[in-house]
């Protein structure tokens, strides 16, 4: 890793960081999801940096993928646990951060996945083995009497690429393979009182493209056009149906899913619709390693 690409690492980590601050803010009862997330990815441009993802706000049972559609009037609740999940990137360098806010009586499950993934930063540098930080997750995560989500993980995070190898469990997964000097890996623990598992349920309104084909409809060539410059980041159906309508939209993406050039990502939900709560860093593998979304 040169110095160049350190420094926009850590930039894109400082401007995720700050946004996420700056939306946690925003998280109160009778405020719409939409105006958060509307505000923090203005709040990401305001700084320098473009959205890595669509910030996403799931409540409750859901883990992530939650991303409001253009007019949709969903408020957060008195009781509800808010995911906010918050992604930057400084030409293509993506940072990943998370946290969790309780706006019932969950302080505990919410603590639950801070703790766990501070536990799991203290272990990283070079040599360590991968599944040591999913056995250190676990073992925070179960001492608060909770369950690590299992089928979701911690990735590699590189240029125009949020998720990647290695993924970094949630559990101990047994997993030998050392983590190597200048990774940059975004570590993500989920805490359930459910089953600590996820499933797909609901329509997607995260997508990402993930071929090039060319297609027939003028509309669909429009709205790829579009696509293509988010470079394979994932995008919000809301930031297209802005430019072409939501009749339009919807009509080119279907035939883009269909094709095998965008795919779409639906609500994770825990299979019992127990409650779930996130922790997330951004961190370079060094023998000092550096957090790079840590709040300053």
């Amino acid at each position: 890793m040169d110095s160049e690409v350190l420094k926009k690492f850590k930039e894109s980590g400082r401007i995720a960081a700050e946004a996420l601050n700056y939306g946690s803010k925003l998280i109160k009862v009778g405020v719409k999801v939409i105006d958060i997330c509307d505000a923090v990815e203005e709040k990401i441009k305001s700084l320098g940096g473009q959205p890595a993802f669509p910030v996403q706000i799931s409540r409750n049972d859901i883990a992530a993928h939650y991303c409001p559609e253009e007019g949709d009037i969903t408020v957060l609740q008195e009781g509800d646990i808010v995911k906010l999940d918050v992604g930057a990137h400084v030409d293509g360098y993506v940072s990943d951060n998370a946290l969790t806010v309780d706006l019932g009586d969950n302080a505990a499950l919410v603590k639950a996945s801070r703790d766990a993934v501070n536990a799991a930063l203290k272990l990283v540098k070079p040599g360590v083995a991968i599944g040591e930080l999913g056995k250190a997750i676990q073992q925070v995560i179960e001492g608060y009497g909770f369950l690590p989500v299992r089928n979701l993980s911690g990735h590699g995070i590189n240029k125009y690429t949020v998720h990647e190898s290695p993924s970094i469990p949630n559990f101990d997964s047994g997993n030998k393979e050392e983590l190597i000097e200048g990774q940059s890996i975004a570590i993500e623990p989920f805490a359930s009182n459910g089953a600590g598992m996820i499933c797909e349920r609901g329509n997607p309104t995260v997508f990402m493209q993930v071929a090039r084909k060319p297609v027939r409809s003028p509309f669909t060539r429009q709205i790829l056009k579009d696509i293509e410059q988010y470079k394979g980041l994932a995008f919000a159906l809301r930031w297209l149906t802005k430019t072409h309508g939501v009749g339009k939209t919807k009509f080119g993406l279907n035939e883009l899913i269909k094709a095998g050039v965008v795919r779409g990502f639906p609500p994770l939900p825990d299979v019992n619709n127990g409650l779930i709560s996130q922790a997330e860093h951004s961190v370079l593998v060094f023998d000092k390693p550096i957090v790079i979304t840590r709040f300053e």
